[in-house]
């Protein structure tokens, strides 16, 4: 008799050891790191994300640790090395996020509905279209950006240009195609509107405009944090409060766009990578 009940005791006290390990991993704990691109380099980026940070700290009860970086080739690296646990990642960096380092698509992010990159001359230029590049020097912005990378290089294919250069911000591209130092540079629309009128007007004008619509980025989940814990970021980022989600530029119940032509563009850039150095660079 006595047998009998303490293994009767011992198995409900294995169960409910069980139970109370449920529940107490319902939370992630420990450390997350948040990614995000931060262009301009200032400090406002802390206050933006303060709010966030300090409510997913508290659903997951854990310490999250925000890390901006300068521009996309800097999110390449971290990318790269797993290093955020959460990413905030525009189109370019999502598309090798994904295809690239196993990052997780959760929600969209806000932004254009109708992003374009563009490559643009001087007002004034002999160029008439892309074939005309042929010889020329063009300005890039850095690896990573959909609108100032990818997607020029993706159209230039099978050309030949003198020279490339890489400009750390879209406000440098145009600055070094109003200078002379290169004959055209990527950019986005957005961005032509946001930094023309520090130029003289209309000193830039329209060489090429891609006619496909960029998708907007997402928020990513790494491949460091396991997979339970993924979902459970996803089903807490799904529930926050609008109002902290719209802070940070997400959308919460959002359908994740659509990556397949993104990502096709990226790979084919990545393949010729390696010639970007050259003089003259071969794109082929």
């Amino acid at each position: 008799m006595f047998k009998q009940f303490s293994r009767r005791d011992f198995l409900l006290f294995l169960l409910s050891l069980i139970v109370s390990a449920c529940k107490t991993k319902s939370a992630y704990g420990g450390e997350l790191t948040v990614g995000v691109i931060n262009y301009s380099g200032g400090e406002e980026i802390i206050n933006q994300y303060a709010n966030f940070n300090s409510y997913l700290g508290e659903k997951m009860k854990a310490y999250i640790q925000l890390e901006p970086v300068f521009n996309e080739n800097q999110g390449i690296e971290r990318l790269k090395d797993r290093a955020w646990s959460v990413a905030f990642t525009p189109p370019g960096l999502t598309a090798l996020a994904i295809s690239r380092y196993q990052y997780t698509p959760l929600f969209p992010l806000v932004g254009e509905t109708n992003l374009r990159s563009i490559i643009v001359v001087g007002k004034d230029s002999p160029l008439k279209d892309l074939k005309m590049l042929e010889g020329q020097t063009l300005v890039l912005g850095q690896p990573g950006s959909a609108t100032g990378y990818y997607l020029p290089l993706y159209n230039l294919y099978g050309l030949t240009l003198a020279e490339i250069l890489f400009a750390p911000t879209p406000k440098t591209v145009l600055e070094w195609v109003a200078q002379g130092k290169a004959d055209a540079g990527a950019v986005s629309v957005a961005e032509l509107n946001l930094y023309a009128s520090q130029f003289n007007p209309s000193q830039f004008r329209i060489l090429f405009k891609d006619p496909h619509s960029i998708p907007p980025g997402v928020v990513l989940v790494g491949p460091s944090v396991e997979r339970k814990n993924q979902e459970y970021i996803r089903r807490v980022l799904n529930e926050f409060p609008s109002s902290l989600a719209q802070d940070v530029g997400y959308v919460p119940n959002g359908t994740v766009p659509d990556y397949e032509y993104m990502i096709e563009v990226v790979e084919r850039v990545k393949a010729i990578a390696s010639q970007l150095q050259n003089k003259p660079v071969r794109l082929f």
